[in-house]
């Protein structure tokens, strides 16, 4: 794995973090992308130490803001002449209904937009190293979870940080399918993976108040995070999975997405609306 190169967004804690260590310690050249130098440069070291491979290097980059994304992909192309791996790991559940430096609801922004502008602009690269992958990190969704394609940025209804994260997550599955279908045929194959619940501080405020209770119950019974990763890691580098493309994944098995996900037609607005509010003129 000496040559190949995987970049990890969300890198400095919990899921990001254990899947940076999963993949450098089977000796991937790992990029974490993190948003604070002295927390990502900590958790550089942390894996550097426990892996005992110091191919780990650190890009910093605020997922929310277009132009940072488009400033991480100019930096690590300028740096790098491959991508093997591309894992989307970064996401996040917001209290309250604000808006990203773009001007755009912080939720779709920082969940949906940023790894769908980031996958767009390394695609070439992607391409390049093939065969490459590429892993969108969603979660369980109820089967009728579907995103409101009509008001995407919670304009003209009641904002509720809770769906805000389900229609992101659900829109990852939206646009793995989508790129999915456009990359057949040239060896860069996409999925999606559900971690499973496990140990974190991720969505304490945003959830629910019976999901809060529930969560702070059930929390010494739940994995940590480096067991949430070994899911991760089976989709990002199982050679079981070698072509395999536009499935979401659970427990090393593959697992029904909500029926919206499916939609082609709903598949296709999205991606529409998610090149126009990234400025994508073209896309794969």
């Amino acid at each position: 794995m000496a040559d190949k190169v995987a970049l990890v967004t969300g890198a400095n804690s919990g899921l990001g973090k254990a899947t940076a260590l999963g993949l450098a310690t089977q000796g991937f050249n790992v990029v974490m992308v993190c948003r604070n130098r002295e927390r990502g440069e900590q958790a550089r070291q942390d894996i550097i130490a426990q892996s005992s491979n110091r191919a780990v290097d650190l890009m910093l980059a605020d997922l929310s803001s277009q132009q940072a994304v488009r400033q991480l992909a100019r930096d690590f192309q300028a740096k790098y002449g491959r991508l093997d791996l591309l894992v989307n790991s970064a996401g996040g559940m917001f209290t309250k209904r604000a808006e990203s430096v773009d001007g755009i609801e912080y939720s779709l922004a920082f969940n949906h937009l940023a790894p769908f502008l980031l996958t767009n602009l390394l695609l070439d690269t992607l391409k390049a190293s093939a065969p490459a992958r590429i892993v969108n990190v969603t979660t369980r969704l109820f089967p009728n979870a579907a995103i409101n394609l009509d008001d995407l940025q919670f304009t003209n209804r009641a904002y509720s940080g809770f769906q805000a994260y389900t229609e992101t997550k659900l829109g990852n599955m939206l646009f793995t399918y989508a790129l999915a279908r456009r990359l057949q045929g040239q060896a860069v194959t996409v999925n999606c993976v559900h971690p499973g619940v496990f140990r974190s501080n991720f969505g304490s405020q945003g959830m629910p108040l019976p999901m809060r209770v529930l969560n702070t119950l059930f929390r010494p019974f739940m994995r940590d995070a480096r067991q949430a990763a070994e899911r991760v890691l089976y989709v990002a580098t199982s050679p079981a999975l070698d072509g395999v493309s536009g499935k979401y994944f659970g427990e090393r098995q593959e697992l029904t997405s909500p029926r919206q996900a499916y939609d082609e037609a709903a598949q296709e607005r999205l991606w529409q609306a998610s090149a126009q509010l990234t400025g994508m003129s073209h896309t794969v």
